[in-house]
């Protein structure tokens, strides 16, 4: 077993970055669980929908509103390739409920590349954050952005589009949301392919061994998820809220009997939150879903973010694999 040091082996300028990220974050982040948006807009930078070359393949973004009286709004991606179909991903982003937009950087160019390398038509979901917006405004949202292309279909999708391949896919919160959005449409009758969960953000009260291992980890740790859940969860609830422990609620037998569909969860061997991920896949698999499970051994918590590392390549490969089954 590795020691509470435990760290992937990064180059020195990676190293530097995941540092000055987590400390530009606490520095946004107010005693009272609030978050300085105005200092935090500095340090996310936004990128405008447009046209981008990713490997041979040309992208375009465009920007399509749900309702704008709460901002809720996706980017669609859609690359220019001569694949007949395309599958559907609707992406949620990560950021523990309360960072990100679907217009930050960092957010466009993880979908872009999605759109670009896989390929696929991609609409990235931007959702209300926490906590000016606590749970469960995330999922109504997202459970609206799915429910809005549902039944828009080709009014607002390129014609390349397969909506018969519809996937729900999500990285950290995202995946999260992820879960609970797929559920939902489960139950309103809405057909889905499949659900990407990369990192899944879950939790419960008592402390994993994975989370006391891991406890000085790169970008989150078992303090840090607590602090973001108590900015998401509603007023006076704790860690085993059904938002964060999806399973042993007893809610076995209602979900045996909601229409959810084969999902992939993605593990990171030094993400403090990986026994939460497997007990996500074990919970699932009880209630006689079709999972998958997938782990990278030196994959910490967002490491999707650095397209440079083997692992984004890999998470990339696997994706496309599980798509195309």
């Amino acid at each position: 077993m590795a020691d509470h040091t435990e760290k992937p082996n990064l180059p020195l300028m990676m190293r530097f970055k995941l540092f000055i990220g987590s400390f530009l974050y606490q520095l946004c982040l107010r005693s009272d669980g609030t978050i300085n948006r105005r200092l935090l807009s500095f340090f996310d930078p936004k990128t405008p929908a447009a046209s981008a070359v990713v490997g041979d393949i040309s992208v375009s973004s465009s920007d399509i509103s749900v309702d704008p009286s709460r901002d809720l709004w996706f980017r669609l991606f859609f690359p220019s390739t001569a694949a007949a179909k395309l599958p559907l991903i609707v992406y949620f982003h990560g950021g523990g409920f309360s960072c990100f937009s679907a217009d930050s950087k960092v957010c466009d160019n993880f979908c872009r590349t999605l759109a670009g390398e896989l390929p696929a038509v991609v609409a990235s979901v931007n959702y209300r954050l926490a906590p000016e917006h606590k749970c469960p405004s995330q999922y109504d949202d997202g459970f609206d952005a799915v429910k809005f292309i549902s039944e828009k279909g080709y009014h607002i999708l390129p014609p390349s589009t397969d909506l018969e391949r519809c996937f729900l896919a999500g990285d950290s919160a995202g995946g999260n949301i992820a879960h609970h959005v797929a559920v939902r449409a489960g139950r309103d009758g809405i057909k889905l392919a499949g659900v990407v969960a990369v990192q899944p953000f879950f939790g419960g009260e008592e402390r994993t061994e994975s989370e006391v291992r891991l406890a000085k980890a790169h970008v989150l740790t078992a303090e840090g998820a607590d602090a973001l859940w108590r900015g998401f969860l509603p007023a006076g609830a704790d860690r085993n809220h059904p938002a964060a422990r999806v399973f042993g609620g007893g809610d076995d037998e209602l979900m045996k009997s909601v229409e959810f569909p084969r999902t992939l969860v993605v593990v990171g061997g030094l993400d403090p939150l990986q026994d939460w991920q497997r007990k996500y896949v074990k919970w699932l698999e009880k209630c006689g879903k079709q999972v998958e499970l997938i782990e990278y051994a030196h994959a910490f918590h967002s490491f999707y973010s650095f397209q440079e590392l083997h692992d984004f390549g890999l998470l990339l490969q696997d994706v496309r694999g599980f798509i195309a089954k």
